[in-house]
């Protein structure tokens, strides 16, 4: 009997051992690694807190997809814009100034809290600051690198913490494809003197890729768009939800071609005079018909995406007539009908057959002093101005990239 106890004893005094000598080695390498044994810390109370940083130039619907993802990670995204002059030191001029961008990332549905000026790489000090007075649990990024001028990974150090989180990049849409497709609107429209300079800058930013046009679209040459449209992402950007029974519903239609921060603070103040907006989103033939041959940029359901994206916006009619009709009023219950004074051109006043005549005989049609001064070709305008900066800033993202993949520095996320 006194054996058997002697032994017991022992084993338990062996597990407490071991146990501490484990505990001891855990503590000890969590002293000198902290950072690359992140996953050692207690999990804090509080909602999960994302980072996600970019440029955000000439947003579309894969940035909105990106920052939809990144939502998803966590409890509250917040975002950090790139300034103008990181923009500008990293990868040459940006499009939109840092105050349109501001107010676009601001307005997409899933952000929480957005911080100006952000670093285009993220060094220790930001990291800390993220960490500490951000209380950031995460930072995210795509599956695409992103490369400094030196070649390196601007996310390395996130990585190296073990705080860094992975998405997928959304396919058939970029920045750069986009631009092509502004140049060759240009080029459609430009005649044989400056033909050839913009075709060169169209070569710039395409990457050597063609731009083809398709003739079978409403025999108006738009520009072929990689995007294929599925439900499952059209509900993913809706809010699921209609007006409520007595709700005051506010409408305004228009192409929203390259959704911009004039497109965002119009909708702004429409959705502030009800309880509801509704966007009418006008086909690809419309806008055509109405626009001219080289337009819309972006496709219909681009440009859905791009609306549903914000967060003043609750519902959206993708293919909405050119005029809005009495049946129309009644099917939707539309209480008011809104339009901006800045839009693209005033073809509506023009046309003998004023879209709005129907809610103007009615006495809900109102008028809406435009915040900014911006339209689509304010964005194409600045590109084509632009064309030589524009051009060097390819180059040197081209140049970045051959340099990082022969050093294949490239780190995959989780």
């Amino acid at each position: 009997m006194a054996n058997g106890e002697s032994d017991s004893n022992s084993k338990i005094l062996a597990r407490w051992v071991m146990g501490g000598v484990v505990g001891a080695a855990a503590i000890g390498l969590y002293v000198l690694y902290p950072q690359e044994l992140g996953f050692f810390r207690r999990k804090k109370k509080g909602p999960i807190r994302v980072y996600m940083d970019g440029c955000f130039d000439m947003m579309h619907y894969g940035h909105c997809n990106a920052l939809r993802q990144a939502r998803a990670l966590g409890d509250q995204l917040v975002v950090g814009v790139v300034s103008d002059d990181e923009i500008t030191a990293n990868k040459g001029p940006p499009v939109t100034p840092l105050n349109e961008r501001m107010i676009m990332v601001s307005a997409v549905k899933w952000v929480d809290e957005v911080i100006p000026d952000a670093p285009y790489a993220i060094t220790e000090d930001f990291m800390k600051k993220l960490f500490d007075e951000y209380n950031i649990d995460y930072i995210i990024h795509g599956d695409d690198p992103c490369i400094l001028p030196d070649g390196s990974d601007a996310y390395a150090l996130a990585k190296k913490a073990g705080r860094y989180k992975q998405i997928k990049r959304t396919e058939g849409v970029s920045s750069t494809d986009i631009v092509g497709r502004m140049l060759l609107c240009m080029r459609e429209r430009s005649t044989s003197d400056s033909s050839s300079s913009q075709s060169s800058l169209q070569r710039q930013f395409s990457h050597g890729h063609s731009q083809k046009s398709d003739d079978r679209a409403s025999g108006s040459g738009t520009r072929i768009s990689h995007f294929l449209p599925t439900s499952r992402r059209i509900v993913q950007f809706s809010n699921g939800k209609g007006p409520g029974p007595d709700a005051r519903i506010v409408y305004i239609d228009g192409a929203f071609d390259l959704f911009h921060a004039g497109h965002v603070e119009i909708l702004r103040l429409a959705r502030a005079l009800g309880d509801f907006l509704l966007v009418g989103i006008h086909t690809d033939q419309t806008v055509s018909a109405n626009r001219g041959a080289h337009r819309p940029i972006m496709n219909l359901h681009e440009r859905s995406l791009s609306v549903l994206a914000c967060r003043y916006v609750d519902e959206v009619i993708i293919g909405a007539p050119w005029e809005v009709s009495k049946d129309m009023i009644t099917t939707f219950n539309i209480s008011i009908v809104v339009h901006g004074t800045v839009a693209e051109d005033t073809d509506y006043q023009k046309e003998k057959r004023i879209p709005y005549d129907v809610p103007a005989s009615m006495g809900i049609v109102k008028l809406l002093d435009s915040p900014l001064d911006i339209t689509t070709s304010t964005i194409i305008k600045r590109i084509v101005s632009n064309h030589e900066a524009y051009q060097k800033r390819n180059e040197r993202k081209a140049e970045s990239e051959r340099r990082y993949y022969e050093d294949k520095s490239y780190v995959s996320g989780d």
